[in-house]
């Protein structure tokens, strides 16, 4: 079974943070949306497996979007692909788009389930990231959002903010756990140098915060949420059980997904495929940018995606996929990180500890195949 992933690109505002595929040019949001469903039935055949099992409005931000329009994207689908069996859709929302009339409105359009982009609730940090919502907002939007139904919402928060410690986090993590949503994806901030951060650290007007503040706010919230009876299942997702995101968890396990939209990346297990046009020119007439994944980009991409799971690789899987060479090749890399602690062998799987996921990236790196 395979995913539909549509990005929406537009934003009321641009975050300091943020370098996805965005325009704030709301007055193309039409256009857009009927070049989306014109891609969406020019590319139906991209997939070799149509039957959908998780459908996801990512972006931008999707909450922009009528709801009656997220909803004529989902009926599209249906007309195209066979969703009998789809299991989760989720639309990303901005915590102040949320209104009693737009939750009802999601729900009947068949959402069900919304991840909202809180990133912290503390209003000086909001204005500081160029949110536009405040703590309070953000608070009455997961209620809002349950009292229309909802028993499956996730909250985004962003920790390593230059000037905002673990008091401030703490409250956050706290205000999630009174709020009662069922999945957390807290993202380390990564300073880009074409955002509104990346100009300020580049003037020295901002600091990247050290190594060892990285280390006591990841090690905070692993503390809180894990004590709460949340699972930490992926490098900066956390949910109560069985409410992991059935669509990113595709992802990492490597299912085919279409993706519609400009800015959008599809795989249909052999090739990869986005479309990064600027918006007047994928309104006109979508263009593609293709790459056919050799072996060893396979045995790459199932290294990195398994080791941000906490399951990690399935190394009878592995061998049956790439070969006994590749697996002790493999052990071989693995062997210094074992020894240090930072991974786990246990016969059947190699992994890295969810307490170590903040040195994911430079473990995985390490073991690639180049």
């Amino acid at each position: 079974m395979a995913g539909l992933y549509f990005h929406i690109p537009f934003c009321k505002r641009i975050c300091a943070y943020c370098d996805f595929y965005r325009s704030a040019d709301l007055r193309l949001i039409d256009d857009v949306w009927s070049a989306m469903c014109e891609e969406l039935r020019e590319q139906r055949d991209f997939l070799t497996d149509r039957q959908i099992a998780t459908i996801y409005f990512g972006g931008g931000t999707p909450s922009l979007l009528d709801a009656h329009l997220i909803g004529g994207l989902i009926e599209r689908a249906n007309e195209l692909f066979d969703c009998s069996a789809v299991e989760e859709i989720t639309v990303e929302a901005n915590p102040d788009d949320i209104t009693a009339k737009y939750a009802m409105a999601l729900r009947d359009a068949g959402v069900n389930r919304v991840s909202l982009g809180v990133q912290s609730f503390d209003d000086e940090e909001l204005r500081f990231m160029n949110r536009r919502h405040s703590a309070s907002v953000a608070e009455q939007a997961v209620r809002t959002l349950q009292s229309a139904g909802f028993d499956n919402i996730t909250v985004d928060l962003i920790f390593g903010v230059d000037g905002f410690g673990e008091e401030v986090l703490q409250r956050s993590l706290d205000k999630v756990l009174a709020l009662n949503v069922q999945h957390v994806s807290a993202y380390h901030l990564t300073i880009e140098p074409e955002t509104a951060f990346g100009r300020r650290l580049a003037r020295g007007k901002m600091n990247e915060v050290s190594e060892s503040v990285s280390e006591r706010e990841y090690a905070l919230i692993e503390r809180i949420l894990c004590g709460a009876g949340f699972e930490h299942y992926e490098v900066s997702n956390y949910a109560l059980r069985g409410m992991r995101s059935r669509h990113n968890s595709s992802y990492w396990r490597g299912v085919e997904y279409l993706g519609i939209g400009p800015g959008a990346h599809s795989f249909n297990g052999n090739e990869r495929r986005w479309c990064e046009q600027s918006l007047e020119e994928y309104i006109d007439c979508r263009k593609y940018q293709r790459e056919i994944l050799t072996l060893t980009d396979f045995r790459n991409e199932a290294i990195m995606t398994s080791l941000r799971c906490a399951e990690g690789i399935d190394m009878v899987e592995f061998e049956r996929r790439f070969g006994t060479k590749q697996v002790a090749r493999l052990r071989e890399m693995a062997a210094r990180w074992v020894e240090s602690g930072d991974m786990i062998d246990d016969g059947g799987a190699l992994r890295i500890p969810t307490a170590r996921f903040l040195i994911s990236d430079a473990v995985i790196e390490s073991l690639f195949e180049v």
